[in-house]
């Protein structure tokens, strides 16, 4: 089998954060044994014949806005969540653009509710802005501002779509198109930021895995901003009370797992807390809800037992969550393993694949 693996020339003591092309994603595996490293196209010899996969099939939106202030000061609005009637839930930051990291952004100017503030687009990355839409504050803590439209559902849509972009990364030199942001399986556009984790499942891997004898499964799950901008908000408040819905058949999908002894392998964070919230009182309920637990190293998963996500580190609100997978030292002899062969600690890099013994 063809391999993604690094060469030795490339060791380096940090994770990297650019971006790895799909097909090239490296895997950390994660379990009793000690960590190892294998391309992300080994996934289905590296589950077994029984198990369940289940993905986060948000898409995600272009959920950047340029705005401004009537004073004339220059805002970045990022949606949070899914887009409800004529309502926007949105993190602010202040004037600049993705080429400064979001956490070095200035503080945006203070918004009042009931004023007023101006969408706007370039028409061909050049020339004047134009007006897309017109906002009203209804709401503002700090950062977090909702807003209320002067247009219906299906124009704010239209709007969106013209006036936004996916959130960008600042270690990129070129702007990311909203279509190297989505998974190949995105149905509903609910994400802030795409559900990253499942970014290297391609139809290729898709396919090995159901050939392999590995069940796939779907739910719908409201990804959040990564950062707000603000380090110590971060900390409190990320990750943030997201929206999923989970469908009767990932349900029936999951009891039939368990009965013929296989293990449920949540693809992304995001999977991991929509099945954990879904669980909460002791029985998977099917329906729409919000994710607002926060797990970490005292949470024992009730549902799912291992994990594909990317490479997060220390400080990182899923660092956390990873350590309900596995201990804090063997996620850090992990994450040395990567930094050695100089792998991709970026939302858009590599990844990793952490099994537990649930018996354990």
């Amino acid at each position: 089998m063809p391999t993604t693996l690094p060469p030795p020339a490339r060791r380096r003591r940090a994770l990297r954060t650019d971006e790895v092309p799909r097909d090239a994603v490296c895997l950390v595996v994660i379990d009793e044994r000690a960590p190892r490293l294998a391309p992300f196209a080994s996934l289905p010899q590296l589950l077994r014949a029984g198990d369940l996969v289940v993905v986060n099939d948000a898409a995600t939106l272009p959920a950047s806005l340029r705005a401004r202030t009537a004073t004339g000061a220059e805002l970045e609005l990022r949606i949070v969540g899914p887009i409800e009637a004529s309502a926007l839930s949105t993190v602010v930051l202040g004037a600049g653009d993705h080429r400064t990291r979001t956490e070095d952004r200035p503080p945006p100017p203070p918004l009042a509710p009931g004023e007023v503030v101006t969408v706007e687009t370039v028409r061909g990355g050049a020339g004047a802005p134009e007006v897309v839409f017109e906002a009203t504050v209804r709401s503002a803590a700090g950062r977090l501002v909702r807003l209320a439209v002067r247009l219906d559902e299906e124009r704010l849509w239209r709007a969106i779509y013209a006036a936004g972009s996916p959130v960008q990364y600042a270690h990129r030199h070129a702007t990311l198109p909203l279509w190297s942001v989505q998974t190949v399986y995105a149905a509903r556009p609910w994400a802030s930021e795409m559900p990253s984790a499942g970014r290297p499942l391609t139809w290729e891997v898709l396919l090995a895995l159901r050939r392999a004898g590995v069940e796939i499964a779907s739910l719908t799950h409201a990804a959040g901003l990564s950062s707000i901008g603000d380090a110590e908000l971060d900390r409190v408040l990320l990750p943030m009370p997201e929206r999923y819905e989970l469908p009767q058949r990932t349900i029936d999908a999951i009891t039939a797992t368990r009965r013929r002894g296989g293990r449920v392998i949540a693809i992304g964070t995001t999977v991991v807390r929509a099945l954990e919230a879904a669980a909460q009182d002791g029985e998977l309920r099917a329906g729409s809800g919000i994710a607002s637990l926060r797990l970490g190293p005292g949470t024992r998963p009730q549902v799912v037992d291992g994990l594909v996500s990317g490479l997060h580190v220390p400080g990182e609100s899923h660092y956390e969550l990873l350590q309900a997978f596995a201990s804090r030292s063997r996620l850090d002899r992990a994450l040395g393993l990567a930094a050695e062969v100089g792998l991709s600690g970026h939302e858009l890099g590599d990844a990793c694949l952490i099994l537990r013994d649930r018996a354990g």
